[in-house]
C-alpha cells in the first residue's frame, strides 16, 4: 500500500464516522424523549422525601444523645458542687457555730444543688424519651423508604 492509500482510507474512515455521528444526532433530536410513568415520578419524590426524613432524624438522634451525655456531666458537676458545700458547711459549723450566717448561706447552696440535680435528671428522661421517639421514626422512615423503593421497581418493570 501507498501512502496516498493510506491517505484515501483515512480520509472515507474519517467521513463515515462524521456521517455515522451525524446521523445519531438527527436521530436524537428528531424523537421526542419518553414521557415518565407518573407513579415512577411520584415513587422517586415519596424516596427522596424518606431520605431526608432519615437523614432528619438521624441528625436529631445525634443531638439527643449529645444532650443526653450533657445532663449526665451537670449531675456529677451538682453531686461534686453539693459535696463541696456539705464540706464548707461542716467547716463553717465548727468555726461559726450551727447558726450562722455562712452556715445558712451553706444550707441555701445545698438546698439549690439538690434542685438542679433534680432539674438535670428530669431534663435527661426527658431527652431519653425525644432518643426513643426519634429512633422509631427513624424505623418507619427507613421502612418507608424502603416500601417506595420496591414500589418504584415494581413500576419500572411492569406489575
Amino acid at each position: 500500500m501507498s501512502g496516498l492509500d493510506l491517505l484515501k482510507r483515512g480520509i472515507v474512515a474519517m467521513a463515515f464516522s462524521g456521517f455515522m455521528v451525524a446521523g445519531a444526532w438527527a436521530q436524537s433530536s428528531t424523537t421526542t424523549p419518553p414521557t415518565p410513568n407518573p407513579d415512577v415520578v411520584q415513587d422517586q419524590r415519596d424516596i427522596n422525601h424518606d431520605r431526608r426524613d432519615v437523614h432528619q432524624d438521624t441528625r436529631d438522634i445525634h443531638q439527643d444523645r449529645k444532650d443526653i451525655l450533657n445532663d449526665r456531666n451537670d449531675i456529677v458537676n451538682d453531686k461534686t458542687d453539693i459535696a463541696n458545700d456539705k464540706a464548707q458547711l461542716h467547716s463553717d459549723v465548727n468555726q461559726y457555730g450551727a447558726n450562722s450566717a455562712q452556715a445558712q448561706a451553706d444550707r441555701k447552696d445545698i438546698r439549690g444543688d439538690h434542685r438542679d440535680v433534680v432539674a438535670d435528671k428530669k431534663d435527661m428522661v426527658s431527652d431519653k424519651k425525644d432518643l426513643h421517639h426519634d429512633v422509631k421514626d427513624r424505623r418507619h422512615d427507613r421502612r418507608d423508604l424502603h416500601h417506595d423503593r420496591v414500589n418504584r421497581h415494581r413500576d419500572l418493570n411492569g406489575k
